[in-house]
């Protein structure tokens, strides 16, 4: 498919408004509607107001009614508190979807903990014109969970596919959840017949947006703090200490239902047959491997007692390969690249230092 930029509809639009562009400068990212005086809202929030059992890494977006100003979206005008003590955190703004996040820098304290987030009046829509009010919500964080502590993504989880050298789809494929690629250019993401706007591009075969980091800002710097955060989610879920369980059944696991804790495999882990991860939705699983992990084709990786995709981190050191129409369920950490097979599934993200692969393969981002 050929890709369809939107210089020239931006270039039609300023000269219908009258707006002068200078030769040879690109055009303007938005514009800003003549005479606006409305203020903008925020129209949505997660987690939402009063909300109960929020995991201990969530990050926290505020979606506005309108295209706002990325320099007013700071750490001072975005606030968490847990009553007292603010938490520090990171703040990033999206265009596409003019969404805010605040993503903390640690997980969350204390359980059955009340927060309080803030998005306050310093924050500005395109023409100048700020909240009327400060928003204000709280939440209430998980009660106590079986397993270690989650690990914080912090604004890799905004991806549910987030690499750094290359993502090679064969298509159709079907992803639902946001691409990333950094430090590599949009050239590296190949399979997609992605149609270019400013800051991000689009696919029939995602459900969300692709984002590069030769895009238009902001798009380059929230990517560059997406692969920091990747990174260091790898190093935290590979540094836990007192595994639960250590080389368990030698790393052929196949067949084996597992409970929630710390898993440890000095060497390469098979999952030749359907296995079950079971646990409540409360619970965490973390898998430290050092070497590969092979899922043979047609095996499943099912989720009992009520288990989340979104609580179980697969840290690996080597490559992963799912076999041709196998399952695999959770958030993979990877330290090089991942291989879906064809029509492969994965309730999940790939999050890796290297290439994601896919063949007709299924990707849905966890529910939270």
């Amino acid at each position: 498919m050929k890709k369809v930029k939107n210089t020239q509809i931006i270039l039609l639009f300023v000269a219908i408004l009258g707006i002068s562009v200078i030769p040879g400068c690109a055009p303007p990212a938005s514009v800003t509607p003549p005479g606006d005086t409305t203020a903008p809202v925020v129209v949505s929030t997660t987690p939402i107001n009063t909300a109960v059992n929020v995991a201990l890494n969530s990050i926290l977006t505020a979606t506005f009614s309108e295209d706002m100003d990325p320099a007013t979206i700071i750490a001072s005008h975005f606030t968490l508190t847990d009553g007292i003590t603010p938490m520090p955190g990171t703040v990033t703004y999206d265009l596409p979807t003019k969404k805010a996040t605040f993503a903390p820098a640690g997980n969350l304290t204390g359980s059955s903990t009340v927060y309080t987030a803030t998005v306050t009046t310093g924050v500005t829509d395109l023409a100048g014109n700020a909240l009327a009010a400060n928003k204000v919500w709280t939440f209430t964080t998980i009660s106590a969970s079986l397993g270690p502590a989650p690990v914080v993504l912090g604004t890799a989880s905004n991806f549910v596919i987030l690499a750094k050298s290359a993502i090679v789809n064969i298509a159709p494929s079907l992803i639902t959840g946001n691409l990333g690629l950094s430090p590599a250019a949009e050239t590296f993401i190949t399979g997609f017949s992605q149609t270019d706007f400013t800051g991000y591009a689009t696919s029939p075969q995602v459900t969300g947006f692709i984002y590069a980091a030769d895009m238009a800002p902001p798009t380059p710097a929230n990517l560059t703090i997406a692969i920091a955060d990747m990174e260091t989610a790898y190093t935290d879920a590979a540094g836990r200490l007192s595994p639960d369980f250590t080389d368990l059944n030698s790393g052929n696991i196949g067949g084996l239902t597992l409970n929630p804790g710390l898993y440890r495999w000095g060497s390469a882990v098979s999952v030749a047959t359907d296995i079950t991860i079971s646990g409540t939705a409360l619970d965490v699983w973390i898998f430290q491997i050092t070497g590969a992990v092979t899922v043979a084709a047609s095996v499943n990786v099912n989720l009992g007692g009520g288990a989340l995709a979104k609580n179980i981190y697969w840290q690996i050191a080597g490559a992963v390969t799912v076999g041709a129409n196998a399952s695999f369920k959770g958030i993979v950490l990877g330290a090089t690249a991942i291989t879906m097979g064809n029509q492969s599934t994965l309730d999940g993200r790939i999050l890796v230092q290297t290439q994601a692969s896919l063949d007709q393969s299924t990707i849905i981002v966890p529910a939270p």
